[in-house]
């Protein structure tokens, strides 16, 4: 999806349309007329209800919303669907159910990971209430982010962040008890249930504890402050990291059939970039019509659901005829479609989890300090994750506020899975992300119908065993191409840096570099050991960010695009910052554009009272401003403590 280029002309910004989004413009249009009801103050013009009354020198309330609604066209772009785009119910719901497809593997990856280290590899029915648990957690945090956080059509779910934390707090507790016998006698499933049940308390006191850490940040506007530092050159690694730093992930679950991970990869392939134009013709009747024929896009819609089902089908045929081998430790095993079937036979059908399902959560010292680790390579990922979303759902980059709420309302997420006791925290999914600029469609109400499977089949123990399933081969094949997409999105923010200067060349390969070859090597062998501060809780902290790739680039990228002289323009962060809204000179237009993350009510309301405009967390919050910092407009008041060397040559 084309980036729109800002140029700035009379104080706003116009974007130029291409003749390719003709019929998107028309429809903006058409749907701006509909909300265009009463008179100016002269009568000779529309203006759109709910803004600010326009003085005699502004210019005409209609040109505000031409504006607005260009640069909304522009950044839709070939999306199917926008972000407030509203599809049928049916539709709604078929493309909510890829969504919950796609974030399966990462989220079954989860409980599967802490098996054993919760004592419960042999409990086949235990493992599938904790992954049920999970979506229904995943359900509940995606509806909260969805609805009342950054507002973004962004899915919520396990994270890989809180795992290393995790193990070190399990390692203290001891080996698990042996497993029980097939002739085991009660003491012994006792044990077993005691030692599984001692582990998932602490872990969930632990979550529960450090999540009020990122709700602090969150709400306190702590992210939204530090946005105001960063810029493409920060965002880039970071965002791309997320999918180059995964590619050990994806490589692991292709590597059980390489035939089957490719074959997905170009069945996705061929779906969503070759095929996808091409409509199937389908019949249907009304009144005014009769019977006619229509042409669905299910090839553009449902790219991922349609190449996990053909190669499962496919991987169902070689299980059968035995293509593939029995034994576990052959190639081509871990492609059979009957390796799990334990799982689906011993789950039992109905089972709605609730709090403190496993007992009362227990909190220690140290295990807080290290789930602190895991909170905060969340955030940092989950920032570049709303980036990248706003990007493919055609949505503008989030304002300070959205952010802030965001990481705070993740925050009451993780502090909710800490309640129910999912064994893990809750974070934005970047391959859902990818999964959008796959499918063209970026709506929110997807997303939310999405959310609402997610939680109801979190009930059905059974029906969700029925994805554990999935050959891992499939889902590294699904994983390979969202990945790459996610990455190819954080390069894309490039477009508004001057790539022919040797500084931003600079930054952009060290960070990149730095963001791979660190974490390398503290993930190699026993090189963590090296990290010794004296203080456990200090080096597991330092050990957990220096593993997170998007942590090591985002944080080089930050320091050095900050503190190495270069003007805004080389920068791109006069560029950025413009369509951001952030540098923004009419308020107007820009309250019309970023719209898609006011809250879905109240709104009126909230604009009619001040004190809502000092809440970090509220649409109406324009950030910290102080009077008279710079000529032209207010400036942050942190502003002022940037030393004048740092600042670029316009400004000084």
């Amino acid at each position: 999806m084309d980036e729109p280029n800002g140029l700035k002309k009379n104080g706003v910004i116009e974007l130029a349309s291409h003749s390719g989004d003709k019929h998107h413009a028309e429809s903006a249009d058409e749907a701006a007329a509909d909300m265009i009801k009463p008179k100016d103050k002269h009568g000779n013009g529309d203006v759109e209800s709910g803004v600010a009354e326009f003085g005699d020198d502004d210019p005409t309330p209609g040109s505000h919303q031409e504006e607005a609604d260009a640069i909304l066209t522009k950044l839709k772009g070939e999306l199917s669907y926008g972000i407030d785009d509203v599809p049928a119910w049916y539709t709604a719901f078929l493309l909510g159910f890829q969504h919950y497809l796609t974030m399966v593997g990462a989220t079954v990856a989860v409980p599967l990971f802490l098996k054993g280290g919760l004592c419960i590899s042999d409990d086949y029915v235990t493992q599938a209430e904790l992954i049920a648990t999970m979506f229904f957690v995943s359900g509940i945090a995606t509806l909260l982010q969805t609805t009342f956080g950054c507002r973004l059509p962004i899915v919520q779910g396990g994270t890989f962040s809180f795992l290393a934390p995790t193990f070190a707090i399990l390692s203290v507790k001891g080996a698990c008890p042996p497993s029980p016998s097939v002739n085991a006698s009660m003491e012994e499933l006792a044990n077993q249930t005691e030692a599984f049940q001692d582990r998932i308390r602490e872990i969930q006191g632990d979550i529960m504890v450090a999540s009020l850490f990122q709700v602090l940040i969150g709400f306190t506007g702590t992210i939204g402050i530090m946005l105001r530092f960063i810029g493409p050159l920060s965002i880039t690694p970071t965002i791309c990291l997320i999918g180059l730093g995964l590619f050990k992930e994806a490589a692991d679950f292709a590597a059980g059939h390489w035939g089957i991970a490719f074959m997905t990869i170009g069945l996705l392939t061929i779906f969503s970039q070759y095929i996808s134009r091409f409509g199937v013709p389908f019949y249907c009747y009304n009144k005014g019509q009769g019977c006619h024929s229509n042409k669905f896009f299910i090839f553009k819609l449902f790219p991922v659901i349609l190449a996990i089902l053909i190669s499962w089908i496919f991987c169902a045929i070689l299980t059968s005829t035995n293509v593939f081998p029995t034994e576990i430790d052959d190639y081509g095993f871990q492609a059979r479609t009957d390796t799990r079937f334990q799982v689906l036979q011993e789950a039992s059908w109905f089972r709605f989890p609730y709090p403190g399902q496993w007992g009362l959560p227990t909190v220690t010292v140290a295990g807080v300090f290290g789930m602190l680790a895991g909170v905060i390579a969340s955030m940092i990922e989950s920032v570049g994750d709303y980036y990248a979303c706003a990007r493919m759902a055609g949505a503008p980059p989030p304002p300070n506020h959205a952010v802030n709420r965001g990481i705070g309302m993740e925050g009451i997420s993780c502090l909710i899975a800490g309640m129910f006791g999912s064994g893990n925290g809750t974070t934005s999914y970047s391959e859902n992300i990818g999964a959008i600029g796959i499918t063209k469609v970026g709506s929110r109400r997807v997303i939310q119908y999405g959310a609402l499977i997610m939680i109801f089949l979190g009930t059905f123990t059974k029906f969700s065993a029925i994805f554990v399933m999935i050959p891992d081969p499939i889902v590294g094949g699904m994983f390979c191409v969202m990945f790459g997409m996610v990455a190819a999105v954080g390069l894309s923010n490039l477009q508004f840096v001057d790539l022919n200067s040797s500084r931003n060349l600079f930054i952009l390969g060290f960070s990149l570099f730095m963001g791979l070859c660190i974490p390398n090597w503290v993930k190699s062998g026993t090189n963590d050991q090296y990290i010794n501060t004296g203080v456990n809780e200090l080096d597991l902290i330092i050990v957990v960010l220096l593993k997170t790739g998007m942590f090591v680039g985002g944080f080089f990228g930050f320091v050095l695009d900050n503190t190495i002289p270069g003007t805004k323009k080389e920068r791109g962060i006069g560029e950025w910052q413009r369509f951001s809204g952030s540098d923004g000179e009419n308020e107007v237009v820009n309250d019309l554009v970023f719209r898609c993350y006011d809250f879905p009510f109240g709104m009126a309301w909230i604009r009619s009272k001040d004190f809502f405009s000092y809440l970090p967390f509220s649409p109406t919050f324009k950030g910290w401003r102080c009077r008279g910092c710079c000529q032209g407009g207010r400036r942050s008041a942190l502003y002022r403590l940037v030393p004048a060397r740092f600042r670029s040559a316009d400004e000084v």
